[in-house]
């Protein structure tokens, strides 16, 4: 089974979930979040709507009951990942006081669950991650659309409050990352392949190495680091390709900054896991026609 299946799955979106949630309401109390309030509540009705919608639709066609029934304690277990898209849009996006945008992006995010899917150990999952492809499609449809600047984490905060929020989601994300996900191979191999591709486009173009680092400084790395590229329903399992996977993100955003394309770590992310969808249906594929060659040649077989 995989790991991230089951109660430890339920776990994890319940610390996830918690985090987020926080992070939003001191983020529009305390922090300086630049957003109104009625961004994140229309990204959280849209995301509800369409998470229950395509699940009853599903379980329809299937013959079988909506999982969200069962009780209250049921049918918010089922909306967790809903709810994390849902503030996660409306947490990085920016799209002046427009919601519809900040909507579009939630319906993107839910709607790639059920439409990019791949069979994975004999189950068909998602492979793109669900609030960063929400948040890449909107930029690329409209462009006046930006992302919320860093800045807005900690607007309001000043000397030793600078370090301590930081600190905070550090520690909350390693705990999280280590203890549910067990994603830490993957946040090693995507901060060790960014200092690296920092350090050789510092070498090949000249620039200069700290300034090449500075993203690494603010919050939204942070955030970014522990709690988006580390999504384990679309990431790999195994130590190694976790590894290979941080690794291949770096190595998209150090490409993409040398084409001076803005937004890379959306981007970079979106097409790893593009990369990482094609290769698994691939294997689909190969392994499918495997089977019919082994049926077709054992069907022509004649009787001992």
């Amino acid at each position: 089974m995989n790991a991230w299946d089951g109660a430890v799955r339920l776990k994890g979106l319940q610390r996830f979930g918690i985090a987020i949630t926080v992070l939003n309401v001191l983020g529009h109390t305390v922090l300086g979040f630049e957003q109104s309030w009625a961004q994140p509540l229309v990204s959280l009705a849209t995301t509800y709507s369409l998470e229950l919608l395509l699940e009853w639709a599903e379980a329809r066609a299937a013959g079988r009951a909506p999982r969200y029934l069962g009780g209250l304690r049921n049918l918010v277990n089922f909306l967790l990942p809903a709810h994390i898209s849902g503030l996660a849009v409306a947490m990085l996006l920016y799209a002046n006081d427009r919601l519809w945008p900040v909507a579009f992006a939630a319906a993107v995010a839910i709607g790639s669950k059920a439409l990019l899917r791949v069979t994975v150990e004999g189950h068909a999952r998602h492979f793109m991650n669900p609030s960063n492809f929400g948040i890449t499609v909107t930029l690329l449809a409209f462009p006046w659309v930006g992302i919320a600047p860093p800045y807005h984490f900690t607007e309001n905060l000043s000397g030793a409050g600078d370090w301590v929020l930081p600190a905070i989601i550090v520690c909350t994300g390693s705990f999280v990352n280590f203890r549910f996900t067990r994603r830490l191979p993957l946040i090693a191999g995507w901060v060790g392949g960014f200092i690296l591709q920092a350090a050789v486009r510092s070498w090949l173009q000249g620039s200069l190495m700290p300034a090449a680092l500075a993203p690494m400084s603010g919050v939204a790395f942070v955030l970014y680091t522990f709690y988006m590229v580390t999504d384990p329903a679309t990431t790999p399992r195994g130590r190694w390709a976790q590894v290979a996977f941080g690794a291949s993100v770096a190595a998209a955003y150090g490409l993409l900054v040398t084409r001076h394309v803005v937004f890379d770590l959306f981007f970079s992310l979106s097409l790893v896991c593009v990369g990482r969808g094609t290769g698994l249906y691939l294997l689909e594929w190969l392994s499918q026609r495997e089977r019919r060659a082994v049926t077709v040649a054992a069907a022509g077989t004649p009787p001992p």
